[in-house]
């Protein structure tokens, strides 16, 4: 009976998928993105958000987010608060003295612009005005800075003053640090915990090109097993947590946003930087993922966007009042997708795990310290999406051009922003100057001139 209000609410035939497959691929999801129920709050403490309030507030917005995709916008897509909107709020504009609840109440108030927008069909009109390559590119950049996040977290690669003594790397007749001659190097290859990463990558290619169902979520938990058998990880401190009571409690951060500070002319580049990332954000996230999920129609357009676009936009609001950063779309989502995920059976399926930790944050805590077991996963995951590549005009220097420079932008400043808007800047520009401006529509000119903006009046990191 259960099976049967599931397949017809979730429209699974239609989708050509089972419960089964849903469950998996959104599980699969929650084991690769768990790492934000420990690293969100550990990002915010800089900024004076307390950890343990901070914590139930990040599960919260993680499940409020999910259901919302599956139960309204049918979508295998997981939603939960963004990595780098938080670091840009805990680093960036904490250093600037800009208070916790000043920088919750911009996050509230990019929230209402992007309903507004959503509602009246603007980020739509401009998600479809994008061409098929940039999509495209939006899915290749995504790959590889997944790949790129799981070769650091895991070791594989590390930074190259990783080990230096802080006086190689003083600057000259200063007593700032100059940046290193070369960014990154091959990780120690002798230790353990990268040998095991290695392992778990071999085996979940293996898995996967043998076809085997839950191939990813296997590859983590057989490393990980084995990893625990290894003694390369930690037991934890105790098992069950009561949320919203003691250190779990979140009324030292809920409904503390300041709203009114933010109306402030002084504020508008910090506004339009967090409007900027975080609609970006969304916009690449769900273009990609489709892409590399067989998501989109032919013309690379992600059917009835508005319905996930308005998910994050009320994810965005409901994560300020409760206490948290930006929420958004998930790129981790493109794991779960990968393991047959189609509807937003999965993304319920996800969001609730994310509930069920609620009550298990002590245990679970060292197990998101286990970056060779999901890192490897990772790995995988921007392998497969790196194959859109292939549905990029390369014949084309005016789509080429602009889709290498969103792919190389992502990926070498650690930010899908800032790929994202270059890319888009320079679309429109290599269209004119090649003498094909009748090529282009207005969203795509629209799109340019907004990241132009950011660039030139906002905050780029």
């Amino acid at each position: 009976m259960l099976g049967r209000m599931l397949e017809t609410f979730f429209k699974l035939k239609e989708n050509r998928t089972t419960v089964r497959t849903e469950f998996l691929g959104g599980a699969t999801t929650f084991v690769t993105m768990a790492y934000i129920i420990v690293v969100n709050p550990a990002i915010l403490r800089f900024a004076g958000i307390p950890a343990g309030p901070s914590t139930v507030a990040t599960i919260l917005a993680a499940v409020f987010g999910c259901l919302l995709m599956g139960l309204y916008a049918n979508r295998p897509i997981a939603v939960a608060p963004y990595m780098g909107e938080n670091a840009f709020i805990a680093y960036g504009l904490t250093a600037m003295g800009i208070g916790w609840q000043l920088s919750l109440g911009a996050v509230f108030v990019s929230g209402v612009g992007f309903t507004l927008i959503t509602l009246l069909k603007i980020r739509a009109w401009l998600a479809n005005s994008i061409s098929v390559s940039m999509k495209h590119s939006f899915a290749v950049g995504i790959g590889l800075f997944l790949a790129f996040i799981g070769m650091y977290e895991t070791g594989i690669v590390t930074s190259a003053v990783a080990g230096m003594p802080p006086q190689a790397l003083l600057a000259a007749n200063s007593s700032g640090l100059r940046a290193p001659d070369v960014p990154l190097k091959i990780g120690n290859l002798h230790d353990p915990l990268v040998l095991l990463s290695i392992f778990g990558f071999l085996l979940t290619v293996t898995l996967l090109y043998r076809k085997v169902r839950g191939a990813i979520l296997l590859g983590i938990g057989i490393t990980a097993v084995l990893g625990y058998f290894l003694h390369l990880g930690h037991a934890p401190q105790a098992v069950v947590g009561l949320p919203f009571t003691g250190e779990y409690s979140l009324s030292p951060i809920a409904f503390k946003l300041d709203i009114a500070g933010v109306l402030r002319l002084s504020f508008l580049p910090v506004l339009l930087t967090l409007f900027l990332m975080g609609f970006l954000d969304t916009l690449g996230t769900l273009v990609g993922v489709g892409a590399a999920g067989d998501l989109v129609d032919e013309k690379g357009n992600f059917p009835r966007i508005e319905q996930p676009m308005m998910v994050d936009a009320v994810s965005c609001m409901f994560s300020a009042l409760i206490g948290t950063t930006t929420s958004g779309a998930y790129i981790e989502s493109a794991t779960g997708i990968r393991e047959g995920a189609r509807t937003g059976l999965a993304a319920v399926t996800t969001g609730l795990f994310f509930a069920t930790s609620l009550f298990f944050v002590p245990l679970l805590e060292p197990l998101q310290h286990l970056k060779y077991a999901y890192g490897p996963a990772l790995i995988a995951v921007g392998v497969l999406m790196v194959r859109s590549i292939t549905k990029i005009d390369f014949e084309d220097l005016t789509e080429w051009v602009p889709a290498f420079a969103t792919v190389v932008m992502m990926l070498f400043t650690y930010n899908i922003g800032n790929g994202l808007t270059a890319g888009l800047v320079l679309y429109p520009i290599i269209k004119l100057l090649s003498g094909r401006g009748r090529e282009l529509n207005w969203g795509s000119v629209v799109l340019g001139l907004l990241c132009a903006v950011y660039y030139v009046f906002g905050m780029p990191h």
